[in-house]
């Protein structure tokens, strides 16, 4: 695929076409052009509403964004993204502005060098441990190793609970502490909850119902979403500059709420992330599964190469590195028990601001996947057509 022909219209020819649409006061203003934000937008244009949608970054699609890199490869620029859902009525509801190319996604973990299936399955203690359990032997295993925990109120406790202490430092413990910069025992249950344990030899990491990758890529999928006469995009543009927001007849915020107040009962933490882009030129393909975790080695927590998810055929091949960190573009939400009691602060904020809606894993402090995000949007904007 030539990179540009994406889409087959760049952020500028929405720009340009969308100038049509008039600022007036039944036009809704909207920030933010990820998931959020433009599945709003395209559902109140659909409804007969005018859209004006912006976003500070120079590009729509949000972290989602793909593009071909200088060297003709598909790949993400904020990671990868890789969908699954078991909504019907999502995957429909997206399928509408792009093909799709099944995709299973696989990962392994690094321990001493050796690369083994994860989530953990049945393999993965065969060949850690030389063993040769069947599945009714692996369940006998795990619950031997495992150690109970009651209650189970951290990511710490989940695995713990689930798979024991060995597993647990082998696995999880380093590579939490660097993604998240925080210990297991600190995080709330719900993050290690994410990430099953498996008896049998399924190696996929996702088990849904859809998983896919929009077969033209995601800036391509966004375009044909945005791309309706009752639409119009500006990118480049922050919400802090918009000077006539009385203007418009509603506002829906996808960004962090407590920016939206400017701070007013402190910061929200959030993770961000350093990427790391490299190609690889003489290299057809870099590793075995489209993403290695290295918990326990580099300063990095895993290397995603894009040729897996994408499918695309190139002599050479692109990857990224990915290193968290406390500064930059938010992106993950961290989930303590005391940031929630935070984000409800200012949750009564937003829940008493009149004609804002917020939505998003920004603006609702919520560790959403795509199609969680999707949904959300779904449903504010049913509530806001009525």
């Amino acid at each position: 695929m030539d990179d540009a022909q994406v889409g087959g219209v760049t952020n500028d020819d929405f720009i340009s076409a969308a100038r049509r649409v008039q600022v007036n006061s039944s036009t809704t203003l909207i920030v933010g052009a990820g998931y959020a934000g433009s599945v709003m937008a395209r559902e109140l244009a659909d409804a007969g509403r005018r859209v004006h949608l912006i976003d500070k970054r120079p590009h729509i699609a949000g972290n989602a964004y793909d593009e071909h890199d200088a060297h003709g490869v598909l790949v993400h620029r904020y990671g990868p993204h890789i969908f699954h859902t078991n909504g019907e009525r999502i995957f429909e509801w997206l399928s509408r502005f792009t093909q799709w190319r099944p995709y299973q996604h696989r990962v392994r973990g690094v321990v001493d060098g050796v690369a083994y299936p994860f989530p953990i399955n049945r393999d993965t203690v065969n060949r850690l441990y030389g063993l040769d359990l069947d599945e009714a032997g692996a369940a006998a295993f795990f619950e031997r190793v495992r150690e109970p925990r009651d209650p189970v109120a951290t990511s710490e406790d989940v695995v713990l609970n689930s798979v024991g202490r060995d597993l647990y430092e082998k696995f999880f413990l380093n590579y939490t502490r660097k993604q998240w910069g925080l210990d297991p025992s600190q995080l709330k249950a719900g993050v290690a909850a994410r990430i099953p344990v498996r008896t049998n030899t399924d190696d996929r990491y996702f088990t849904d119902t859809h998983q896919a990758m929009p077969l033209h890529g995601y800036t391509r999928m966004f375009q044909n979403m945005l791309d309706h006469p009752n639409i119009r995009v500006q990118t480049g543009v922050d919400f802090a500059d918009v000077d006539d927001r009385a203007a418009y007849a509603h506002v829906v915020y996808t960004g962090p709420i407590d920016a939206y107040f400017t701070h007013r009962f402190g910061a929200l933490p959030y993770r961000s992330l350093r990427f790391e882009h490299a190609h690889l030129p003489t290299v057809g393909q870099f590793q075995e599964t489209g993403t290695i975790n290295y918990p326990n080695d580099h300063a990095y927590t895993r290397i995603t190469e894009f040729k897996h998810l994408t499918g695309q055929q190139h002599s050479g091949t692109s990857i990224v590195r990915e290193y968290p960190q406390t500064e930059g573009d938010p992106y993950y939400p961290v989930p303590r028990a005391e940031n929630e009691a935070l984000f409800k602060r200012y949750e009564a904020l937003a829940n008493a601001e009149p004609n804002v809606t917020f939505v998003g894993r920004l603006a609702q402090y919520r560790y959403y996947n795509m199609d969680q995000v999707v949904g959300a949007a779904l449903a504010a904007a049913k509530k806001l057509i009525g």
